[in-house]
């Protein structure tokens, strides 16, 4: 599968912006980003860019039963990173790789931790689009090799 887009923020619970390269550290996450080092399960966030092209035809339609009617209007399409995801992804349903898969991205060797997480009600997603597609279809990795990434670059998983 392949990348689409790498993101960072250095503050939580918001939109990361698109970076052309990231380096992935052993043990900690994405050099740089905001949840580096937090939690051992959750160093580093994919998405699929097929899910956030979903939410955002939702959204664009404001049919979807999921989007509260504070949101309708306050963001008129969604982007790579919007979901606070640190590399958005083509190619694969990530949310059905196992835990324990190993994924080589670039230099970097990581395997899948988590799959969704819990999303605090005052995260800035939710608020602007009403739903957070991150509970349901995100992953997150833990790096057990760091590395260079870049946005180019393929990835390769194999379960275990």
């Amino acid at each position: 599968f392949e990348i689409v887009s790498l993101n960072v923020s250095n503050v939580t619970g918001i939109r990361k912006k698109p970076v052309d390269s990231v380096r992935l550290v052993e043990g900690l996450g994405v050099d740089g980003d905001a949840h580096a080092g937090l939690m051992e399960n959750r160093q580093v966030s994919l998405l699929a860019v097929e899910e956030i092209q979903k939410a955002s035809e939702n959204l664009k339609h404001g049919g979807c039963a999921l989007l509260g009617a504070q949101a309708q209007g306050q963001l008129q399409s969604l982007s790579p990173g919007d979901f606070a995801e640190n590399i958005t992804t083509r190619g694969v349903e990530l949310h059905l790789l196992p835990v324990g898969t190993e994924i080589r991205i670039g230099e970097a060797l990581c395997e899948v931790s988590k799959i969704g997480k819990e999303c605090h009600t005052a995260c800035e997603i939710r608020r602007l689009v009403g739903d957070c597609v991150m509970p349901r279809k995100g992953i997150f990795i833990r790096v057990l090799k760091g590395g260079e990434v870049r946005r180019e670059d393929r990835c390769h998983y194999r379960i275990r």
